[in-house]
């Protein structure tokens, strides 16, 4: 099964946490902290939302940061995703 985001809608997956600190101590899972940082997997059309165009700025592969409870999570073919409105990502990782 595939998704296909529509609209100003985008999907992304979390990237991993670092298991280990700079230092090298390595972290359990319970001491991981949850990055918000993303990867951009599909992107919508734009168009005509709310009465405005939109543009999509984002596109597939970059790395974004969302806010901590930003968007929609699902599962899909036990792959976790989450699919936001472009207005809830806050920035492009370079």
């Amino acid at each position: 099964m595939t998704l296909k985001p529509l609209a100003d809608r985008v999907i992304i997956k979390q990237i991993e946490a670092e298991e280990t600190t700079k230092g090298g101590i390595i972290l359990t899972s319970a001491a991981q902290e949850k990055p918000q940082v993303y990867e951009v997997v599909a992107v919508g059309p734009g168009g005509v939302v709310d009465g405005s165009e939109v543009e999509m700025i984002v596109k597939v592969g970059d790395r974004v940061l969302t806010g901590k409870y930003s968007g929609t999570e699902v599962k899909v073919d036990g792959e976790e995703w989450t699919i936001v409105r472009q207005s809830d990502i806050l920035a492009v990782v370079q």
